[in-house]
């Protein structure tokens, strides 16, 4: 059985797909780009602020579904430009100080509405 996962605290879908999905043991969260919820925009214009609102986005999400960071066990990470890979690198590790979940990490040619950055994520409940 799946359920959806949808908060106002996060970026709503921009097509046909959910904000999350939960399952028995999962939670799938779809890739979050830097949209401000409450503006429905991306806001910011450096990748620290664009990775700072991203993390923010997951955490909403996981928020809702009862979860937190610690739940994270794969994360896909989606670069626009490989050279701020350090830079988000800094403001991610943050949100995981201990036992950071598995990742991937790709530069792409481009993202939803000219993002800098997005992340999708895999939770264990």
């Amino acid at each position: 059985m799946k359920k959806v996962i949808s908060t106002p605290n996060a970026p709503a879908a921009i097509g046909p797909y959910s904000q999350a999905i939960e399952t028995e043991q999962f939670l799938f969260i779809s890739g979050q780009i830097p949209i401000d919820p409450a503006v429905g925009e991306i806001t910011a214009d450096t990748i620290e602020g664009q990775a700072e609102q991203v993390m923010k986005n997951i955490a909403a999400v996981l928020e809702e579904a009862g979860l937190d960071f610690s739940h994270v066990v794969k994360t896909t990470c989606f670069l626009a430009d490989l050279n701020d890979f350090a830079a988000f690198n800094e403001i991610y590790g943050r949100y995981f100080p201990e036992a950071a979940p598995a990742r991937s990490c790709f530069a792409v040619a481009g993202l939803p509405k000219g993002a800098k950055l997005e992340v999708e994520t895999i939770c264990v409940k």
